[in-house]
C-alpha cells in the first residue's frame, strides 16, 4: 500500500513538473512575441533575459543546498529516549547558528525557547516577502509577470527560512515545497482571469465599486492579497518542516500553515493598502497640479489670440 502511494505521489509530482514546464515555456513565448512586436532585438534580449533569470532559479536552490547542514530527521513521537536524542542533537546544531550566537541551548526549554526566537525571525521574513509580493502585483495586475513575481519571491523565501533555523530541509521536504511553490505560481496567473467587475461590485457593494479609480485600488488590493495569501503559506509551510521537533503530518501542516498564513495577512493587506492609496493620491495630486500649471501657461496666451 506505502509504494502504491509512493507511485502515485511520484507521478503526480512528475505530472506537475511537466505541466508546469510547459507553462512557463508557453508564458515565456508569449512574452517573447510581446517584445518583438516592439523591435526584433528587444524579443531577443527579452528571451535571453528569462532564459538568465530561469538558470539563476534553477541554480541558486541548488547552491544552497550544500551550503546548509543536512536537517536532522525528527521522531515520530514526542517523547522518549529517541526524541531526547534529537533535542540534543538539535541543540548542537542550533548552537551553531549565527542567530543564536551565545544562547545556552544545554536543555531542552533552552532549545524551545530558542526555536520561539526562531520562529519570530522566520514569521518576519515570510511577512516581509509576502508584503513585497503584495504590492508588486497589486502594481504589475498582469498574470504573466506574476507568475515571475511569485515564483522568484517564494523560491528566495523557503531559502532565508531555511536560513534562519540553519539547515535545510530533507530531499522528500524539498519537492514538497516546490510543488507548492508551483502550484501557487499556477494560480497566480489565473488570478486575472478572474471577473474583478463581479468581485468588486460583491464585496464593496455597487455604490462604492462606482467611485472613480474605486474599481482599480480594489482589483489591485484583491490581486495583490490573493497572491501574498499564497505566499504566506508557502513560506509558514517552510517554516513547519525546518522547526519541526517531531515527524511531520503533510496534511496537518498545511492546515497549520493556512491558518498561520491568515492571521497574518490581515496586517499585510492593511499596511499594503495604506501605502496603495497614499501613492494613487499623490499620483493624483501631481496630475492636478501639472495640469493647473498648464492651464495658467496657456491662459495669458488664449488672451492674446482673443
Amino acid at each position: 500500500m506505502r509504494a502504491t502511494a509512493k507511485r502515485i505521489v511520484v507521478l503526480v509530482a512528475l505530472f506537475i513538473v511537466v505541466v508546469f514546464g510547459i507553462f512557463v515555456f508557453n508564458q515565456t513565448m508569449m512574452i517573447v512575441q510581446s517584445a518583438r512586436a516592439v523591435h526584433p532585438v528587444f524579443g531577443d534580449g527579452v528571451l535571453w533575459g528569462l532564459i538568465f533569470v530561469y538558470a539563476v532559479l534553477l541554480i541558486t536552490p541548488a547552491v544552497l543546498w550544500f551550503r546548509l547542514p543536512k536537517r536532522i530527521a525528527p521522531p515520530a513521537e514526542g517523547e522518549g529516549e529517541a526524541h531526547e536524542q534529537y533535542m540534543a542533537d538539535l541543540g548542537r546544531r542550533l548552537a551553531r547558528n549565527p542567530r543564536l550566537r551565545g544562547v545556552s541551548l544545554a536543555t531542552r526549554e533552552e532549545v524551545d525557547a530558542a526555536l520561539l526566537t526562531l520562529d519570530k525571525e522566520a514569521d518576519s521574513v515570510v511577512a516581509s516577502a509576502a508584503s513585497a509580493v503584495f504590492l508588486s502585483t497589486a502594481v504589475l495586475q498582469s498574470g504573466r509577470l506574476d507568475v515571475l513575481v511569485v515564483l522568484a519571491a517564494q523560491t528566495r523565501l523557503i531559502w532565508q527560512v531555511a536560513h534562519v533555523y540553519y539547515q535545510r530541509p530533507s530531499l522528500r521536504d524539498f519537492v514538497q515545497l516546490y510543488a507548492n511553490v508551483a502550484s501557487t505560481a499556477f494560480i497566480a496567473a489565473g488570478v486575472e482571469d478572474v471577473d474583478l467587475d463581479v468581485v468588486v461590485g460583491t464585496v464593496f457593494g455597487s455604490s462604492v465599486a462606482a467611485i472613480p479609480g474605486m474599481h482599480l485600488l480594489a482589483s489591485s488590493v484583491l490581486t495583490g492579497s490573493a497572491n501574498a495569501f499564497l505566499t504566506l503559506r508557502v513560506g509558514m509551510i517552510a517554516k513547519e518542516y525546518c522547526r519541526a521537533v517531531t515527524r511531520v503530518e503533510k496534511r496537518g501542516v498545511r492546515r497549520t500553515a493556512t491558518l498561520q498564513a491568515a492571521k497574518l495577512l490581515g496586517s499585510i493587506v492593511r499596511d499594503g493598502t495604506v501605502r496603495l492609496s497614499k501613492a494613487a493620491l499623490t499620483a493624483s495630486k501631481t496630475r492636478m497640479t501639472e495640469t493647473f500649471a498648464w492651464m495658467r501657461r496657456r491662459g495669458p496666451q488664449t488672451g492674446e489670440v482673443g
